[in-house]
């Protein structure tokens, strides 16, 4: 386990050697942001969006919480979308869960876990309103993967449904949605297929 003062040697470390590959470096990141992309994904420690995408800073928005939710009366998440998509000008919302997420096993079980439970909350009622789906599945993780899978599903409609989104679309600006998730055993992204660059896409479901 790393100690308080090993992370500011970590620091000092990585700081000298970004340099010493770019002396500008840090001067050129101190310039404004203009990132092409905005990465919604859960708080898991084992999934950095800019490690696991290959991406440098700057290269990436990202908000971060617990299952990577967009829930409407989220001031802080929509804040972050409405910042994206108004002043960076960013044309691309990910949202990205991952396989085995805590969050959602959490909103599938009983288990009492505090206000983790009240965050959850909405998993559980996607997990309700498709509890046909989980019938033939015997194993656990099985459920809990489908139900990571789902849960980006809704989040994109979420998103898609944002008073910010909506004017973007209906002033004809470009800005898609996509739906992808993570797997830590392998460390590779998956697309779910959930793309939606509009309202009709989105209200119909037919993704692009």
């Amino acid at each position: 386990m790393s100690t308080l003062p090993e992370v500011f040697k970590r620091n000092r470390q990585w700081a000298g050697t970004m340099t010493f590959r770019d002396p500008n470096y840090f001067s050129n990141m101190a310039e404004e942001q203009d990132p092409p992309f905005m990465y919604i994904e859960c708080s898991d420690s084992k999934i950095p969006a800019n490690v696991i995408t290959g991406f440098e800073p700057g290269e990436l928005f990202v908000h971060r919480n617990i299952a990577n939710q967009v829930i409407p009366n989220d001031i802080n998440c929509l804040s972050a979308i409405q910042y994206a998509v108004e002043v960076l000008g960013i044309q691309h919302i990910i949202i990205c869960g991952h396989y085995g997420c805590s969050g959602v096993e959490a909103a599938m079980g009983g288990k009492s876990a505090g206000l983790v439970n009240y965050w959850t909350r909405h998993i559980k009622d996607i997990y309700t309103e498709n509890r046909l789906k989980f019938v033939n599945l015997a194993d656990l993780q099985e459920k809990i993967d489908l139900l990571c899978e789902l849960n980006v599903r809704q989040q994109v409609r979420n998103v898609g449904y944002t008073s910010t989104v909506q004017q973007a679309w209906k002033k004809g600006k470009s800005l898609t949605i996509h739906g992808w998730i993570y797997c830590v055993q392998d460390g590779l992204l998956k697309n779910l297929g959930l793309c939606t660059s509009n309202k009709k896409q989105l209200e119909t479901q037919k993704y692009c």
